[in-house]
């Protein structure tokens, strides 16, 4: 019993395992011997298996639902879920495919989710493969993966809020993929609705016609039903053909303890049954598979899928980087043309991940393994600091992916982590050959703050720029600007949606919007102003490395790269929080922030001073003024020989990204 138990299957099932061979043996008695599971009855036999050939290709609808954050996504999925039967109607349907319990707690969706739809229109059976998508700008990259299995999209937008900036972000996705795009207004319910209003935004902006709008309350079910039917008669089957041979793409993947790697594939040729030998495009490894099968929105096994279906396989990886996202699969010895596949994730943010113990190094480095596999648009390097240990630098597509990030890898992997303050990736481009040779490259990216170039190795820096979309009501655009001004933004493009809200295109350097930009629009907004952003590339700026020294020794873990013209302000605030961070010593501190050899800033951390004075009682000052030279001569010798080494704790409390901003 405990032998199985060591080879990874869990107590549980290495005792039924052992009451199986008992009762087939004999050494359980009849009564007991008649409540020994079915050793060939695996979980995947006892549940009934749906016949996926009696749905011609004509009768399949892959489609997304794509909006901006708190729209209603994930309510009109749980209405369709109902409505077609999948779940039972009750109460208590709330974000059933926000399987997370970070997407539970924050209320948003971060893991694009599919679920298997059968609906009876016209009498036909009809099969809608729905796939429900975040929000945020954060995770446009799992929006992206998710309509390249799709054919056509949902755009839903709120009946009282109108379009929002991730509105028109989504739009564009869609538009870019050739997508058939239906607009549903949602939340006509509400007091303050506004449908008539929403109509002609979409119509101004996306140039839909009206009467092609579809008015629903997804909370309350109302008009939920034509939804479904516009899916049928608005969106194309796909075109794929089941006597092809086979091409699946993996557009996402899990990973389970004792299953290995479930992938989530789109069929667009061929057919797929356990017990085929496929083979990936990318490791052109071959594997068995164990079982296919559709979501409905839980895992039900099937016989077989067709082309043009999305389910889920099976194939026993047991190795995390086994499957990539964006993968083939094809049948052994028939090989195919491998699909597009999807466009590299470009991380705006990076952060070091380092273990808060370095005994749980290991532990860390499978977490963050396991974990990229579910999120593939996270990259890893390796990194190492004096200070903290060995650990990770991070590349995000965005500050909430990163908080996210850390937050799943102490929710399902028990990681305890300290995560560094966010930089954005600098390029520098080299003065010369001899350089250029060294580095086998003109431009050189730098990630780490500590590895930035010295300005007579280079010729210029350059920093990365995004295009953001800011949509308003009219009242704060002025004070909005205000705000964009003193970013280093520059002003594009400026719309007026309707009478009351306008869309303000600038052009942001990233760095200044990536750690508390979003909070600051808010703020200004009263919660009304909506953003959204996409690369624009790298501009040429004036950056400098600003070191920070204590009693004349640089710290290289707490090394920043600013513009000059901020040099000044981010120094003084780095200094005061390390003075409130540093434990006093028995002679002085000095915390300096420096450009080159030029000090911009400078806090002193008092020394513990004994009361020298207190034995005399009166007498004559020269003693006093003896006593306290000698004890000036003292902590000067003592700040000569003494070394000021940093606690982690410290390091951590300026490290850390700020949570008060």
């Amino acid at each position: 019993m405990w032998t199985l138990a060591g080879q990874g299957w869990g107590r549980g099932r290495a005792l039924a395992a052992w009451v199986t061979e008992a009762a087939r043996v004999g050494l359980l008695g009849p009564r007991l011997a008649s409540r020994a599971p079915d050793r060939c009855c695996s979980s995947a036999d006892r549940k009934e298996k749906i016949d996926m050939s009696c749905f011609p290709v004509e009768n399949i609808r892959n489609f997304s639902i794509i909006a901006h954050v708190d729209h209603g996504k994930s309510t009109l999925a749980d209405r369709l879920l109902e409505l077609t039967g999948a779940i039972a109607k009750t109460k208590n349907n709330k974000q059933v495919l926000d399987k997370l319990q970070v997407e539970r707690e924050r209320g948003i969706t971060v893991k694009a989710q599919t679920a298997s739809l059968f609906y009876n229109c016209e009498g036909k059976q009809y099969l809608l493969n729905l796939i429900d998508t975040p929000g945020h700008v954060d995770f446009s990259y799992e929006v992206s993966r998710s309509l390249s299995a799709c054919q056509g999209v949902l755009l839903v937008v709120d009946a009282n809020e109108g379009i929002q900036a991730q509105t028109v972000a989504n739009f564009f996705l869609a538009f870019e993929a050739q997508l058939s795009i239906i607009p549903v207004i949602n939340k006509i319910d509400l007091k303050n609705a506004d449908p008539e209003r929403v109509e002609k935004q979409i119509e101004k902006v996306f140039d839909i016609p009206g009467d092609e709008c579809i008015k629903i309350s997804a909370k309350l079910g109302t008009n939920v039903e034509s939804v479904l039917d516009a899916v049928i008669k608005r969106i194309p089957f796909p075109k794929a053909h089941c006597r092809n041979p086979l091409r699946a793409l993996v557009f996402d993947s899990t990973f389970d303890q004792y299953r290995g790697v479930i992938a989530n594939v789109a069929l667009f040729d061929g057919v797929v049954s356990k017990g085929d030998k496929i083979v990936s495009a990318h490791t052109q490894k071959t594997y068995e598979v164990n079982e296919v099968g559709v979501l409905n929105p839980n895992e039900q096994p099937t016989h077989k899928l067709y082309a043009g279906q999305v389910g889920y396989l099976i194939a026993g990886m047991k190795d995390v980087t086994e499957a990539q996202i964006g993968d083939t699969l094809y049948l052994h010895k028939q090989p195919v043309e491998p699909l597009p596949g999807f466009k590299s994730a470009k991380p705006m943010v990076f952060a070091g991940v380092y273990p808060t113990d370095q005994s749980e190094y290991n532990n860390l480095k499978s977490a963050i393994e396991r974990l990229t596999l579910n999120d593939s648009s996270v990259t890893v390097h390796r990194d190492s600091s004096l200070a903290l240990g060995a650990g990770w630098r991070l590349g995000f597509l965005g500050l909430l992916h990163m908080e996210v990030f850390n937050q799943r890898l102490e929710q399902e992997y028990n990681a305890s982590v300290i995560l560094t303050t966010p930089t954005v990736p600098y390029k520098a481009v080299l003065s010369s050959a001899k350089l250029i040779k060294e580095y086998r490259e003109k431009e050189i990216t730098v990630i780490n703050p500590a590895q930035f170039p010295d300005k007579s190795k280079v010729t210029e820096y350059l920093e990365p720029v995004v295009l953001g979309t800011i949509i308003t009501p009219n009242e704060y655009t002025g004070k909005i600007m205000m705000l964009c001004q003193a970013r280093r933004a520059v002003q594009k493009n400026m719309i007026f949606i309707d009478q009351n809200r306008v869309m303000l295109k600038y052009l942001f350097p990233l760095n200044e919007i990536v750690v508390d930009f979003y909070d600051s629009l808010k703020s200004l907004s009263s919660g009304y102003a909506s953003f959204d952003y996409e690369d624009a590339g790298y501009q040429t700026a004036e950056l400098v490395k600003m070191d920070i020294l204590l009693n004349g020794n640089i710290v290289e873990e707490l090394v920043t790269v600013v513009h000059k013209d901020k040099a000044y302000s981010v120094g003084k605030a780095i200094c005061e929080r390390l003075k409130d961070s540093l434990p006093r010593q028995l002679f002085e501190i000095a915390i300096q922030a420096a450009l080159g050899s030029k000090i911009i800033a400078r806090e002193t951390v008092k020394a513990y001073r004994k009361n020298v004075l207190a034995k005399c009682y009166g007498g004559d000052i020269t003693r006093k003024m003896k006593l306290l030279k000698r004890q000036a001569e003292g902590k000067k010798k003592l700040r000569k020989v003494g070394n000021v080494e940093v606690p982690k704790d410290a390091f951590i409390k300026v490290l850390k990204t700020q949570t008060d901003k």
